[in-house]
């Protein structure tokens, strides 16, 4: 069976993931203690018992996800009899779970990558004051008009009606009071740590490419589409330059989403939390097949409707 796999982004986190992964099988119990080795901390601990505040800050919760993610596929992959991947995406710091689940790095290496990205944006963060907002309904164009004449950046086009826009408190700010005027229904102000995909990370971004550069690669086993080009990337070289360029630049996951739908794959799996992924892309096409494996409940489930 072959299906295309997605990976959860910042902010679908809970305090409790992986936990009956961990108790239920002797896999899961390997990838965890060696994810715990590996950082040198108890990783493990802070998913499973938290506290939340500790759990979302951005340099615990991006190699949470990344863990839970290809331990959730591993998992899925292990009960179901050829299993395959034809091809595989992931939201922002999902991106890199993606590669790992495409072997273009080892776990071990996308691991320390994943942490150390983590600790840079959780930096650039303490060191301007940032912010985002989602803005519902509204034209692409009104949207970037509207966050030109607030200069903030589009960080996110997560569905059609579902784009969140990123950068410094007070522009974050006038979009809340101007949205109405670019014929925009609705706007949030998200509760995050900071102006994420924004030039606001432009440290961030820079201190992570000589990472990137350090990190063996190699091309990728199956088609991994990338945030940043909506396209997919097969090389190294591309693969690098991709994976920096995304920390300041645009998820364009709604473009991303469409060209996979256009190559002709139809059935997803989102191995992460929440449902979050499976409704934009339900959003995105109604006709893709989409399942969530978040859980033992849900690997069962999952399971037995694709196993």
């Amino acid at each position: 069976m072959s299906i295309v796999a997605l990976f959860s982004g910042q902010g679908a986190q809970k305090v409790g993931m992986g936990q009956d992964f961990y108790e239920s099988s002797a896999t899961a119990r390997a990838l965890m203690d060696q994810a715990d080795e590996i950082l040198g901390y108890s990783l493990t601990s802070v998913m499973f018992e938290g506290p939340d505040e500790e759990l979302t800050r951005t340099s615990r919760c991006q190699p949470a996800l990344y863990l839970h993610g290809l331990v959730a596929m591993t998992l899925f992959a292990e009960r179901v009899a050829g299993f395959s991947l034809s091809a595989t995406a992931g939201l922002s710091l999902g991106e890199f779970t993606a590669h790992a689940a495409a072997k273009t790095f080892s776990f071990a290496d996308g691991l320390r990558l994943v942490a150390k990205r983590g600790a840079l944006m959780e930096e650039a963060c303490q060191k301007t004051q940032g912010s985002m907002i989602a803005v519902l309904g509204g034209e692409i164009d009104q949207i970037r008009a509207l966050a030109a004449a607030c200069d903030v950046d589009v960080a996110n086009i997560n569905a059609p009606g579902q784009i969140v826009l990123s950068g410094s408190v007070a522009g974050i700010q006038a979009v809340n009071e101007q949205f109405k005027d670019y014929g925009i229904r609705r706007a949030t102000v998200l509760n995050v740590a900071g102006a994420y995909h924004s030039r606001l990370m432009q440290s961030a971004q820079d201190q992570l490419a000589p990472e990137l550069q350090a990190v063996a690669m190699q091309n990728t086993s199956v088609p991994v589409f990338c945030n940043f080009g909506a396209c997919t990337v097969s090389e190294p070289a591309e693969i690098r330059s991709m994976l920096e360029k995304q920390v300041t630049g645009t998820v364009r996951w709604t473009e991303s989403i469409e060209a996979l739908r256009a190559q002709g794959h139809q059935r997803f799996i989102e191995f992460g939390l929440g449902k979050i992924i499976a409704g934009m892309v339900k959003k995105i096409d109604k006709d893709a097949e989409i399942i969530s494996i978040e859980d033992l409940a849900s690997l069962e489930a999952a399971v037995e409707t694709w196993g």
